[in-house]
């Protein structure tokens, strides 16, 4: 197939339970002309064999097996050998409506954007029972529906940070060499990803129309894998870099960057296992100590409560400590008490 109109990126690593679900809403889209890749990194399971059996059903589908070499490795396949206009992901757990590609390529034409973002849903399954929640990517709504410029209004960096609920131009990807960093396992590669795409983009467009479905209750996502935590630092550093290569968009995006390093820093905290928490949080102290130093941080970009959390971590770093132990102590108390699974 030459120069389809949509180019979707499937990264697979032993996803056997949830792979033909994904697969299947991909291939029954409305928009037809479109090409499925499909990066096999090293699947243990039967994953491959699905691949392989797809393809030789529908020839819309390339397939390309490799060792297993980390998330950000086989995205970047992936997009070496898309050839569509435009490109989407769609993560091998999760799977989407059938009229998004035509959708949001309809969308994106019309407005000739870099890239183009739609609100999405959140899902658990329990028993054959499906429970939604709506994640909207603009709670105030006014970025809804218009074109964005991105480098005059920095706004939408705030949104909800993912990279599969839309779709990209891909000579815009190809423009700026946009990539993963190519790190093991697979976690947090795709926030790189996010950063460049926002700091490269001129024109962007919201829609307040939900079409990707997000899995929240697979186990073995590294979402959930609290020894990987530490990776967040390294797609940090990787972030740094091109901001240091790029000196114009570092003394425009460096603030946002801060803030967004410290929103991920200190989610990552919660989530961490309480052996790490003391030697995880010392990380996460210096760095910002040293950007407090560097005067790299914009509090403009802070909530007031941000702001105090902010400064804790940097004057009064024990005190914020025990504080966080104490929020995360109750909070998991509350959740064991009160937060059930409600079948319909």
């Amino acid at each position: 197939m030459n120069n389809p109109k949509v180019s979707v990126i499937v990264p697979v690593y032993n996803v056997e339970q949830y792979l033909k679900q994904c697969l299947d809403s991909i291939l029954n889209q409305t928009l037809k002309d479109i090409e499925l890749i499909c990066v096999n990194d090293g699947s243990t399971d039967k994953s491959g064999q699905i691949l392989d059996d797809y393809a030789k059903r529908d020839n819309r589908i390339k397939v390309f097996h490799k060792k297993n070499e980390g998330y950000g490795k086989a995205m970047n396949v992936g997009f070496h050998n898309a050839s569509g206009e435009y490109i989407g992901i769609v993560e091998p757990d999760d799977y989407i409506n059938s009229d998004m590609y035509e959708n949001l390529y309809k969308k994106v034409v019309e407005n000739d954007v870099d890239f183009i973002k739609a609100d999405f849903y959140s899902f658990i399954c329990k028993n054959g029972n499906i429970r939604l929640f709506y994640n909207r990517l603009d709670e105030s709504g006014k970025y809804y529906n218009r074109v964005i410029n991105l480098q005059e209004d920095m706004t939408p960096f705030k949104f909800v940070m993912n990279t599969w609920c839309g779709i990209y131009k891909r000579s815009f990807i190809e423009k700026y060499h946009i990539a993963h960093n190519e790190t093991p396992g697979a976690s947090f590669q795709d926030q790189g990803f996010w950063f460049q795409t926002f700091c490269r983009a001129k024109k962007v467009y919201f829609l307040n129309q939900p079409y990707y479905m997000y899995r929240s209750d697979n186990v073995n996502s590294s979402v959930h894998n609290k020894e990987k935590i530490f990776c967040i630092k390294e797609e940090y550093d990787y972030i740094r870099k091109f901001l240091e290569k790029n000196p114009d968009i570092k003394a425009k995006f460096l603030g946002i960057y801060s803030y967004y390093k410290f929103c991920n820093y200190e989610y990552n905290f919660f989530r961490v296992s309480f052996p790490l928490k003391k030697y995880f949080f010392e990380v996460f102290t210096n760095d910002f100590k040293d950007a407090y130093k560097n005067k790299e941080i914009d509090e403009s970009l802070f909530s007031k409560w941000g702001v105090l959390k902010l400064r804790l971590i940097m004057f009064y770093p024990k005190l914020y400590y025990w504080y966080k132990l104490l929020c995360i102590t109750n909070i998991k108390m509350f959740i064991r008490k009160n937060l059930k699974f409600k079948e319909k």
